[in-house]
């Protein structure tokens, strides 16, 4: 039985066991899939632990996208253009570090149609979902990409370190461009009612996303719907990711009916 896992401080009610879960059933594949909750002081024993107790594959959550970076023994291309990692794979004593959040979200501006191209994009949040983001525009090749935060903090303007080419904002700036993206935790469930700006930034848009899964449709989203925006949800990107990891972790493709698959099953099972 091989084992896998999701890694953070505190995972509440991770809907990941559920993905794999999934998958390792509709392939035969014979694997178990955990919730490590593992305290700030106990992060530098991660991959030492995995090595001990023979887990193959973990998917990283926040705190530890960028912390356990230089723990790492090989770093995919995508990591080391955002500085984040999400995806962790043991073999042969080695560690290998991904990020498939980059692969999430691009599935899902194709599954939602949205088009980034020579657009104006704003970004809500300056986390390790957020670097992921930033680098997936800047590859499709947006026009520009704003990024906003609470105040000009130190995160920030490290952000800028990496991603030279970002302008930055706080909230009280005048916000607006075509695409605009949530990258906060704000309006998941149970705190339903909030949307990170109000409607008369989100009507400036043409299209709104919100990697927020749960609910599917957020305070932000419906706010985005009242407008005639083009609004996509934050479960295909969940699933997405999910898929790319276990990829990476079998070493193996799987068909693109899966993603759609997925998300019927959870919307119609799993999420409020």
């Amino acid at each position: 039985m091989k084992t896998y896992g999701l890694i953070g401080e505190k995972l509440g009610h991770s809907l990941s066991p559920v993905i794999h879960q999934y998958i390792f059933e509709k392939y035969n594949i014979k694997g178990y899939y955990s919730l490590y909750e593992v305290e700030k002081n106990n992060a530098e024993n991660i991959i030492k632990g995995m090595n001990i107790l023979g887990i193959e594959g973990v998917n990283i959550t926040i705190p530890y996208k960028e912390t356990l970076l230089d723990k790492i023994d090989f770093l995919s291309d995508e990591v080391k253009k955002i500085g984040a990692v999400n995806v962790l794979k043991i073999k042969s004593q080695k560690s290998y570090g991904y990020n498939s959040d980059y692969y999430g979200f691009i599935r899902l501006l194709e599954r939602g149609k949205i088009e980034t191209k020579n657009k104006k994009c704003v970004i809500l949040g300056t986390g390790g979902a957020a670097k992921s983001v930033i680098a997936a525009l800047n590859d499709l090749g947006a026009e520009s990409i704003t990024v906003v935060s609470r105040t000009l903090s130190n995160k920030l303007t490290n952000l800028l370190k990496i991603f030279p080419y970002i302008n930055l904002a706080v909230y009280e700036n005048f916000l607006e461009g075509d695409v605009i993206v949530n990258t906060t935790p704000v309006g998941m469930y149970p705190n339903i009612g909030d949307s990170p700006v109000g409607e008369e930034i989100i009507k400036r848009f043409t299209a709104t996303v919100d990697i927020v899964y749960n609910p599917l449709k957020t305070e932000f989203l419906k706010l985005a719907e009242k407008n005639k925006l083009q609004c996509a949800d934050g479960l295909y990107m969940l699933i997405e990711q999910a898929i790319k990891a276990q990829e990476i972790w079998q070493e193996r493709k799987f068909e693109d009916s899966l993603g759609e698959e997925l998300y019927s099953y959870l919307a119609d099972n799993f999420i409020k």
